[in-house]
Formats: C-alpha cells, structure tokens, sequence
C-alpha cells in the first residue's frame, strides 16, 4: 500500500511484478483497468500478468496457477495499480474519499507514483510507462499529463517518463459513440440499405440524433446487433438484451447504446453495466474473486483483510465518480507534442470501444503520416495492421481481439508491446 492522505487514511494498493529478464535496466510499467471501478488484478489475473490460472476443482477452491509465457513481465517491471481509492484493494478510512472523478484520481495517481519512485528509487533511472486499457483511455492520458507537468515543474522525484499505451480505450463521447454504426456496416452486421439510410438520416451524428426520424434507424441498427457480445462479436452471448428493459442516462438512444443487462451465466458474474463509450467488463470472474478473497492469498501479497479493505471484487459499485476530464484529444496533443511516445492499440471484433473510432480521432488528430497503413506480424502471420503518424504517435488494430487484447491475444500482445516499449519498429 502507498498512503495517499495520511489524514484521511486514503490507501492505493498496488502489485509489483519484477521483469524475467533485466529488472535493473527493463523498463517500468504502470498498468490500469478501467470501469470507473475495475480492479487492475483484471490485467494481473485474465491478460497478461505472470500465471495463468486454472479454475479450481470445487467451487470456492482456489485455482491452480501455472507460468503465462506471454507474461509482460517477460520484457517490463509492471505495477498493477487498484486505482480510484474504493476499487479492488485500495480502500480509505473516509468514505467521502468515494467520491472522485477523473482529474482527483489522476492527481491522485501522480502522488502515488511519487512515493512509490521515492521508496523504489533503484528504480527512477529505467524508462518508465504509463499503460491501460478500456476507461483507461481517461486514466491513461489523464495522469500522463499530470505526470509531464511534474517534470517540467522539477517535482521530485523526477520520473523517466517515456511515453503510453491505450488499448481499446474511451477517448472522446463524440468519435467513440459515432464509431458503432461504421464499425456494425463494416463487419457486415447491418446491410448496404440500412447503413445508407441511417446515413442520410443522421448526417454521421450517431451519438447525439438530432431527429426522430435518426433516432427510428437507429433503432433498426439496434435490432440487428442487440444479441451479440459486445465485447467481442465472435464470442458467444451471454446477456441477451430482454435481460435489462430499465434504462439509464439517455433514453433516446436504443438499447444496445445504453445498458447491458446481468447475465445468465451459471458461474458469479457482476452486472455488465455500460453506456456507449463507458465499459465495465465483467469476464466470468470466479477465479479472481475465490483467489483474491482467500485471506491467506491476502496475507501473502499483503492486502488488508476483508474486514478492513472489504471484500475484493472484479469491479464494485462502492465509488461514485464523475467524468469531468472531457475529450481526451486536447491530452493526447499536448503529449505527442512534448515528445511523448503513444500507441492506441484497438482489438478490431470489440464492439464495445470498436476500432473504427480510435482511428478516426487518431487520424484527427493531423499529423502527418510517416509509416502508412501496413500489415504487421507475429509468428509468421499477419496479426494487424498498424499507421505511424508525426510524434511518435501510432494506432495499431489486433487482428480478431476483442476489447481486452492480451486476454484473446496473448501472443500477438506480448510481440506488439515488446518491440514499442523497446522503441523498434513494430
């Protein structure tokens, strides 16, 4: 745990996984999930943490772990962070500490990182990273900056900042929310006429229809996609939109834009809860939550008991937060612009943060491109495709992942991240 207020007794936890290959000179990386609320043992446990962990025999067993061989600790240090205070582990004394938002957590964040660099200070001189995925897309550029403006300011420690990664991330309401309709023509789950009409209907305004007449298409494109996984179209569905008539936030805009319903899986699952551009995941979490709530796991790696910190889970309910940090664009810019290095990394079947809305406001961004839309490998097979732009900035597609990449592609995960962190050609 890093105390964050000492007054308040606002506590991070957070997870330190040394690299398998050169500790002192590798670089260090900071992974965050997103939510607002998931737990960054969703990274640790189901994409790309050490093990990979086998459900245990009976329920409420604890897994069996084995070694991942595309762990990211096989070429980075990694801190996997429980960030807000509230999320996974991290707790505080004041329950007022609740309620945050994207700029409190992100100030929050950067303290973190201050006192952690001060108690690992072996660490300061190895090329250090800021990676996440999902709402992330917020934490990611969000404490970037805060992190840049440090710097510049001569705060210390002074942190070898290097640059980011965003997989799949929440970006901006506008691209994020018009990039459903293209994504669901260019995957074929709506027809030629459908997308012409909601074209013409619309005008390309998608999130925010300006005429019932859009709004009736709409609806249509609804009907057509409403029984897919969102968060990968090529999996199997567990939800089914009947599961949850209630509607949240705005009601104009169909279902499948707005709320996804509890599933009916066997196993314990959270609520999928989600508006256009907020996921939360909720993968079949058994296994995290058995291991995560044993008390001698707990123990092990040093996180308070449940009757401290409360019970662990996957993503919880216990924080009300604001999204008051707007676009992310404007921090991307200003990032790009200082000579930070970017990768937005999108798995081009997720529906939920689909591709198509990365790359355009990538693309919006006007730089100009110096390594053109190109195909990039790993084990001798295509695996994506990948655009560089002026300023070290670059957008990447994994090829048939879904929005958690190194869950559905481990391989390809480890290839892409290993050659950017070591600033290679992908």
């Amino acid at each position: 745990y890093v105390t964050i207020d000492e007054a308040h007794g606002k506590k991070l936890f957070y997870y330190f996984v040394l690299s398998e290959a050169n500790p002192s000179n590798d670089p260090v990386v900071l992974w965050l999930n997103g939510g607002p609320g998931c737990s960054s043992f969703d990274g640790f446990v189901y994409e790309h943490g050490p093990f990979n962990f086998e459900m245990g025999k009976t329920k409420g067993s604890l897994p069996k772990l084995h070694l991942n061989p595309y762990s990211w600790s096989k070429v980075s240090n990694i801190i996997y962070l429980d960030s807000p205070s509230g999320v996974g582990f991290s707790y505080s004394a004041n329950e007022s500490d609740y309620v945050t938002g994207d700029l409190k957590t992100a100030s929050d964040s950067h303290e973190f990182l201050l006192k952690w660099f001060a108690l690992y200070p072996e660490f300061l001189s190895n090329p250090f990273f800021i990676s996440g995925e999902s709402y992330a897309g917020v934490y990611v550029p969000t404490l970037a900056y805060e992190v840049a403006k440090g710097i510049d300011a001569g705060v210390k420690p002074i942190l070898n900042f290097k640059g980011y990664t965003v997989g799949n991330g929440v970006t901006d309401d506008e691209f994020d929310g018009n990039a459903l309709v293209p994504f669901a023509h260019g995957m074929g789950l709506i027809s030629d006429e459908l997308f012409e009409e909601v074209t013409a209907e619309c005008k390309g305004n998608y999130y925010n229809p300006a005429s019932t007449s859009c709004e009736n298409k709409l609806v249509k494109v609804d009907e057509n996609i409403q029984d897919l996984n969102i968060y990968n179209i090529l999996d199997e569905c567990y939800h089914g939109m009947e599961a949850t008539k209630t509607t949240t936030g705005n009601t104009k805009l169909p279902l499948s834009f707005r709320k996804l319903g509890e599933t009916e899986r066997p196993l314990l699952v959270r609520n999928r809860m989600f508006g256009r551009a907020w996921p939360l995941r909720a993968p079949d979490d058994e296994v995290a939550t058995s291991w995560l709530n044993n008390e001698s796991v707990r123990k092990a790696i040093h996180a308070e008991q449940a009757s401290v910190a409360g019970g662990w889970e996957l993503c919880t309910d216990r924080i009300l937060f604001n999204h008051d940090a707007g676009s992310m664009i404007k921090y991307h810019k200003n990032l790009t612009a200082k000579g930070y290095r970017a990768l937005i990394y999108s798995g081009d079947h997720d529906m939920c943060v689909p591709y198509t809305g990365s790359e355009a406001w990538t693309r919006s961004v006007g730089y100009k491109i110096v390594d053109e839309w190109r195909p990039w490998g790993s084990n001798g097979q295509v695996a994506g495709y990948v655009q560089g732009y002026e300023n070290n900035l670059a957008f990447l597609t994994v090829k048939g992942s879904g929005h958690t990449v190194p869950e559905y592609k481990p391989r390809e995960a480890l290839d892409f991240y290993s050659r950017w962190l070591a600033g290679k050609s992908i």
